[in-house]
């Protein structure tokens, strides 16, 4: 603020100085200086304001970096406090998430009581996850509108800090760690519902998500209701790519399996948001 005040007080004191001997001919220049003088000190005060403003947000808010921190610390313990239908909602919608682009929509068949993570992965997947811990397992099942085929989602809550979540997501991007067919999570069947036949044998597509900004992997997993084996399953990317013709594919078990995979973070990370701000 000082020093681009300085340029000001100079241009004021010369007009004190030369003002009264200004000639007829000197006046309108004059003026032309009077106005610049007039935009330097709103542009000084409009500079002021403005970084008043951000500091003014910048303390509501708690700051970026030091909120960014608690929000991680937090969503470690949210599952504690949050209703299953806030998590897992009753009913997902994906609106242009099915084949072609059309609207999907899924209802909640059974949910899993709180558990570990043992027997939830393949035991190669298990070892991959295992740098960063497993604090908490919450997982749900859904079948589509017609009841062809069901998707278990699921949320691992991890013991890792925010650089042991970027190492993973690394691993997962570098080595392609959610294309293997060897590294699947395990589906939730439940008696009684349409999933009840759903086993290791009948996935099909599945989704692992691994956010850099969450101490949490968000995963899903999905196949036929009728019960049927699957030879070959689909990473969800693959089946939803232009032109994929497999039986996954065109079954939308991996726009499913990615829909419902989404659905569940973002229905996770407006939970957060809501916490935070009644904190």
């Amino acid at each position: 603020m000082t020093a681009a005040a300085d340029p000001v007080a100079g241009l004021v004191a010369d007009l004190l100085a030369h003002g009264s001997t200004a000639t007829p001919r000197t006046v309108r220049p004059r003026r032309g200086l009077a106005r610049l003088v007039t935009a330097a000190l709103c542009a000084v005060l409009g500079v002021g304001l403005l970084v008043g403003a951000v500091l003014g947000s910048l303390l509501r808010e708690g700051g970026g970096p030091a909120r960014s921190t608690d929000a991680f610390q937090h969503a470690r313990t949210l599952w504690r406090g949050v209703p299953v239908d806030t998590l897992f909602p009753r009913t997902l919608t994906g609106r242009g998430a099915g084949p072609g682009g059309a609207d999907r929509t899924w209802t909640r068949i059974a949910v899993a009581p709180d558990d570990g993570c043992a027997g939830a992965f393949d035991p190669l997947l298990a070892t991959v996850l295992s740098p960063v811990g497993c604090t908490r397992l919450l997982r749900a099942t859904y079948a589509d509108a017609t009841s062809t085929s069901v998707t278990t989602v699921g949320l691992v809550v991890t013991r890792a800090d925010a650089a042991g979540m970027r190492t993973l997501r690394n691993r997962f991007a570098t080595e392609r760690l959610g294309q293997r067919a060897d590294l699947l999570p395990k589906p939730y069947p439940a008696d009684g519902t349409a999933a009840e036949g759903f086993g290791d044998a009948q996935r099909a597509s599945w989704r692992i998500s691994v956010p850099a900004d969450l101490p949490v992997i968000v995963y899903a997993v999905s196949g036929f209701a009728d019960g049927r084996d699957v030879q070959r399953p689909e990473p969800a990317d693959r089946a939803t790519a232009r032109g994929a013709t497999t039986d996954p594919a065109e079954a939308g078990l991996g726009h499913d399996a990615k829909g419902l995979a989404a659905g569940v973070e973002r229905a996770f990370r407006t939970a957060l948001n809501a916490a935070m701000e009644a904190k």
